[in-house]
């Protein structure tokens, strides 16, 4: 079963908010207390991990309503099952399911679907042989047996035949088992003991389940003891790899088969053999222990996708969803680039989603800016949730920018500093963007570079050595043609500081051609007239309408003179919009030029 997105409704100060994608990673951002930690709880409850306290449930708004709580608290998730889960269940592929509270009332697990109209023929699981055997008598039914499985299925057959309706119901106990795993950890204040115990309890559960443990009731907790006690040593001897000033790091697992996995206590000790009291450690030190803890439990999720690899579609593994919540907290930026190395592997594991609640503009830019969740409390004082609608670079920037106004940061962190992009133009800056997204599979802001049009190539050229001379990341892309201008001969650019093999691209020079349009083939230029700008019926578009204009030094300039006495008023408005129309007839990476590919290849290198 895996989760793609859920809602949640009289949870904290989330009175409705819809539509929270689990990605790989989703990132949650915002101010203190706009509702990240109640959006993660809120998934906790769905999943079966968080007990519902009355302290969870959402206070009613109005003058009447003064300190009271709401009557009812929902999460629902959007579901898609596999193979075996839709056989077994015979439900769809999607399916939405919730865990519903009423006050007073314990939560219980429903999910959307059809049943009868008639309420006597729900729920026949949970009747017994006599109630059966009434309702097969009522109903005029021939069951092939007399025992409560054969009324049950003869029943079941009917109940299928009447009307239907469609409304929430109790989610079989067979899927309930098969909901998502949650492992999280937690906030700053998260002790190294919690997220030694939180690594272990997945593994616990897992051997748990394990098929060769059942029926040996006897020797269960010895068994997965010794296993524990050996992943425990994985475990130490990585934190000890990690954090060198501990030479003792030792785990005792301590497991009761009625309580469960109880918790594995961790002790360290300095080279001098003194121990070292984790609970007044410095919270750089235990984040560092908590992070080594991290990255061995993507090596636990890692090596345990390999082990199912090999069983059979229909018990395809159930999804796990990591959560941090601030987990960049207290550590330097190298820890910090460590952290977001670490939920990178595991996202990419085909049965891992990752959820992040941070202030960090940093693992902002290092994911897809659709994946970020803006999240703010509303003039009500309840959650706002806040998602890109427009996935073009402009709507990218607009939703960056509200979401470092609400962070507190200056408009210049949105720049993103790991490098510079120096273009000539409009042409350049509209349509880079969208090649970029095609090429490399994410968009420029995600890569971490910022791009700048200059109006010409003498413009980008003065920015260019701008930013080298204050010590910052940039690569100059300008026309071929750029060669013609004596400001651009490589003895002034190593002068201005700038590497004349990794930081200059003369784009369309490999080519033998001047500018960016000759890089696009003749077939793509008619397969995108054809579709933006069509010659009146019943004339079309060849490869070689536009192959007859490679024989000039200005290609792009005369194509658009072509394309506007051809198409008339369908033409278009200048050359950047012509550029823009055939990159949106663009399907694969591969559509994309090679040199540009090329290009777009050393800039994420530049950027890393």
């Amino acid at each position: 079963m895996h989760l793609d997105s859920y809602s949640a409704g009289g949870f904290r100060s989330l009175t409705h908010v819809k539509d929270i994608p689990v990605s790989r990673p989703t990132v949650l951002v915002g101010r203190n207390d706009g509702g990240k930690s109640a959006v993660l709880t809120a998934l906790a409850f769905l999943l079966g991990t968080h007990r519902l306290t009355d302290e969870d449930r959402t206070y009613v708004q109005g003058a009447d309503a003064k300190g009271q709580r709401c009557a009812e608290t929902w999460v629902e998730g959007e579901f898609r099952l596999d193979a075996g889960e839709q056989a077994r269940s015979g439900f769809p592929e999607r399916v939405r399911i919730r865990r519903r509270s009423l006050l007073g009332e314990a939560a219980c697990w429903e999910y959307f679907g059809s049943q009868p109209a008639d309420s006597r023929l729900r729920d026949l699981d949970r009747l017994l042989k006599p109630a059966l055997a009434e309702l097969v008598a009522e109903y005029g039914l021939s069951p092939t047996g007399t025992l409560r499985d054969d009324l049950r299925a003869a029943l079941a057959a009917y109940a299928k035949s009447v009307p239907q309706v469609d409304e929430w119901q109790m989610l079989p106990k067979s899927l309930e088992e098969r909901l998502p795993r949650l492992l999280s950890f937690g906030g700053k204040d998260e002790s190294p003991d919690d997220a030694v115990r939180t690594a272990l309890s997945s593994s616990y559960k897992t051997h748990l389940e394990d098929e060769s443990l059942q029926g040996r009731v006897r020797e269960i907790e010895g068994e997965i003891n010794q296993r524990l006690e050996k992943e425990a040593d994985s475990l130490c001897q990585h934190i000890r790899q990690h954090c060198a000033e501990y030479v003792r790091v030792d785990v005792k697992p301590v497991v009761s088969f009625k309580g469960g996995f109880q918790g594995a206590p961790l002790h360290v000790s300095r080279a001098d053999g003194e121990p070292v009291d984790l609970t007044r450690a410095g919270q750089g030190s235990t984040r560092r222990i908590a992070l080594a803890v991290w990255e061995w439990t993507s090596n636990l999720l890692e090596s345990t996708e390999l082990a199912a690899s090999g069983e059979p579609e229909s018990e395809e593994r159930t999804q796990t969803i990591v959560v941090y919540d601030e987990p960049d907290t207290h550590l330097d930026y190298r820890h910090q680039r460590t952290v977001m190395e670490i939920i990178r592997k595991q996202c990419a594991l085909p049965h891992v989603s990752v959820m992040v609640a941070t202030h960090s503009m940093n693992f902002i830019d290092g994911v897809d800016i659709a994946d970020v969740v803006h999240l703010s409390l509303g003039p009500s004082g309840r959650t706002v949730v806040e998602r890109l609608e427009d996935d073009q670079h402009d709507g990218i920037d607009f939703h960056l920018g509200q979401i470092a106004a609400s962070l507190g940061l200056r408009n210049s962190v949105l720049l993103h500093e790991r490098c510079f992009l120096a273009v000539e133009g409009d042409t350049e800056q509209q349509n880079l963007p969208l090649l970029f997204r095609l090429s490399q599979n994410m968009s420029l802001q995600a890569a971490g570079i910022a791009l700048w049009g200059c109006e010409n190539n003498e413009g980008a050229l003065h920015l260019a050595r701008y930013l080298v001379k204050h010590q910052r990341t940039v690569m100059l892309m300008v026309d071929a043609d750029s060669r013609t201008n004596k400001l651009f001969k490589d003895e002034r650019l190593r002068r201005f500081g700038l590497d004349l093999d990794t930081q200059v691209s003369y784009v369309g020079e490999a080519e033998g051609y001047n500018e960016l349009e000759e890089l696009f083939s003749d077939e793509q230029w008619a397969a995108a007239a054809n579709a933006r700008w069509p010659r009146p019926a019943p004339l079309t578009w060849s490869a070689g309408d536009f192959t007859a204009h490679r024989d000039g030094k200005k290609f792009s300039a005369r194509i658009l003179d072509m394309i506007k006495n051809e198409a008339g008023e369908n033409s278009p408005k200048g050359k950047p919009a012509m550029v823009y129309g055939l990159a949106t007839t663009l399907t694969t990476p591969q559509d994309v030029p090679q040199q540009l590919r090329e290009i777009f290849a050393q800039l994420q290198e530049l950027a890393h």
